[in-house]
């Protein structure tokens, strides 16, 4: 009795024991891992010029209103087809225009404002100087948020090219890190990135065109001392935040 109790607990505890080192082998090991963040700089060149043609008319009859806005833009229009430009129409608009009156204190209704704006947007700067020049001063037609920017289709390769620099830098990086212990990175187990930058710049108009005085600008730097548009490229940056395991 006592010999088949000491084997029992013999068998007993050689399971445990087994037990215990199979439960050892099959746990899962944490990856160790290391986390940093990788960056890309670039540039690139501004291939479209835009400009945004209004027109807005007002009279006391919202019937002549319309159809004068609409003939206007007609003309406007017919004159683009002719030129290598893309058009989009950014507003519609026609409501009854007042205004206080300080003599009679009160709002004086002034008549129907009617207002057709048109984005005009080309790869050629002087075909937007050209159109300036075919309608300023005309009436009811007002020139104005010109601007130069990067188009979508100049941007992405560029922003592509530029995400994978950022992700080789953070590689680096990481290697640069755990190499001072010996080790090495290996597969890149987590990534995040953002992007920034500007792509649009709004250069003064004075000397671009003196006589398109109602055009409404704002940046200095985008002229030079002749008077000619000189953009800077627009300048693209990437930041990743990658894991990578340590091997």
């Amino acid at each position: 009795m006592k010999n088949a109790l000491i084997w029992a607990g013999s068998v007993i505890g050689v399971g445990a024991v087994l037990a215990l080192l199979f439960g050892w082998l099959e746990k899962p090991t944490t990856p160790r891992e290391v986390s940093v963040t990788g960056e890309c700089l670039t540039t690139v060149p501004k291939d479209r010029t835009a400009i945004t043609l209004r027109v807005t008319t007002l009279d006391k009859n919202p019937a002549v209103s319309m159809k004068q806005a609409t003939a206007k833009i007609a003309e406007i229009t017919n004159y683009l087809k002719k030129q290598d430009v893309q058009v989009q129409t950014t507003e519609f608009n026609s409501y009854e225009r007042s205004e206080w009156n300080r003599e009679l204190e009160k709002s004086v209704v002034l008549g129907t404002e009617t207002t057709i704006a048109l984005d005009v947007s080309a790869d050629n700067i002087e075909t937007i100087e050209k159109i300036l020049t075919q309608f300023a001063g005309q009436t009811d037609v007002y020139s104005e948020n010109l601007r130069m920017y990067t188009s979508a289709e100049a941007m992405k390769p560029a922003l592509e090219s530029c995400l994978s620099s950022a992700v080789e830098n953070a590689r680096e990086r990481a290697t640069a890190l755990v190499g001072g212990d010996g080790d090495t990175v290996g597969n890149m187990l987590r990534v995040s990135y953002s992007t920034g930058g500007t792509s649009s710049i709004q250069p003064r108009a004075t000397n671009f065109l003196a006589s398109s005085a109602k055009m409404a600008v704002a940046d200095a730097e985008a002229f030079s001392a002749t008077g000619s548009i000189v953009a800077k490229d627009t300048e693209v940056s990437v930041s990743v935040s990658a894991t990578f395991e340590i091997r």
